[in-house]
């Protein structure tokens, strides 16, 4: 994980100076509730693209595929899921450390499910938390991923009752929920606190209330572009003189030294919606990897 985090901050650096190229997503959605993605990326030696299909009954299904930069030529192809839950934490993890404090103690995540758990290996490779706190609706299924996280990470971690004794006085907060309604309030948050909230990629889906959203001090995005298509927390709160600095930013501007933050009382805000150009990149770290492995040598197969 602190590699991958490496690499996002390389990933976003080489965005802001025009050394990588990123294509939001793109979807097809099929009468029957089946949908396809699309979304594709450049970084370094390597460019491609992840194509997954899903359905509300069957969930979703990812693959990448990694080509030669220089000569166009296929490489890899990926079974992606967990591909693209290590690179969502990875993104989180970068952009919490840009934004939150330096002496945040405790972390909060609402939702126990895929991503919740990189969100926390991620955030405890950058900050050194005292405190963690997990709730989601199922108690059975919070309990048993926190003993799971507990016992991978190495830190103890309580399982509020409910959703505001878990966010209350916490430093950083994450929400990685598929909620189409806010998960947390705005009087939950305290000053200078920093929120990552990855779950919803969709317009009408939002896990923050408009009045967080107003009272932010700063709010970072992967890519503005994607954020106007399906960022439905930023889409039913900002309006259009809100879509530019000093509101809000590109993380890319923030790693590259475009912009500054100087930070107050005011909370901070990561909206993440998940860039092909991050699979780019944390597929690229595999491939290289696997050459210098014994991997390296097992027979490949043309068709």
């Amino acid at each position: 994980m602190r590699e991958t985090i490496a690499l996002m901050r390389r990933v976003f650096e080489d965005l802001g100076s025009g050394k990588a190229q990123n294509q939001a997503r793109r979807r097809l959605v099929l009468p029957g509730g089946s949908a396809l993605h699309c979304l594709a990326g450049a970084f370094g030696a390597y460019f491609g693209t992840k194509v997954y299909s899903s359905n509300p009954r069957t969930g979703a299904h990812f693959l990448f595929l990694l080509y030669n930069a220089e000569g166009g030529l296929p490489l890899a192809l990926f079974e992606a899921n967990y591909l693209g839950q290590i690179r969502t934490g990875a993104a989180s993890g970068f952009a919490t450390d840009l934004l939150a404090s330096p002496d945040a103690r405790t972390l909060a995540v609402i939702g126990s499910g895929f991503q919740a758990r990189s969100q926390i290996e991620a955030t405890l490779a950058v900050r050194q938390f005292r405190s963690v706190r997990i709730w989601s609706r199922n108690p059975e299924k919070r309990g048993r991923f926190a003993a799971e996280c507990s016992e991978a990470f190495g830190v103890r971690i309580e399982t509020p009752p409910t959703a505001e004794e878990t966010v209350r006085g916490a430093d950083v907060i994450v929400t990685a929920t598929n909620s189409k309604d806010p998960v947390l309030e705005d009087g939950w948050i305290g000053p200078g606190a920093h929120i990552n909230a990855i779950g919803s990629n969709h317009p009408k889906r939002r896990e923050l209330p408009p009045a967080l959203i107003e009272r932010a001090g700063l709010i970072a995005v992967d890519s503005i572009e994607q954020s106007r298509l399906e960022a439905g927390d930023l889409i039913g709160a900002l309006g259009e003189a809100d879509w530019r600095p000093p509101k809000l930013v590109e993380l890319a501007e923030l790693a590259a030294g475009k912009r500054v933050y100087q930070r107050g009382d005011a909370p901070t805000l990561f909206k993440s919606n998940g860039l092909g150009v991050e699979d780019v990149a944390a597929a690229g770290l595999v491939y290289d990897s696997a050459e210098k492995s014994e991997m390296a040598r097992l027979p490949v197969l043309y068709s």
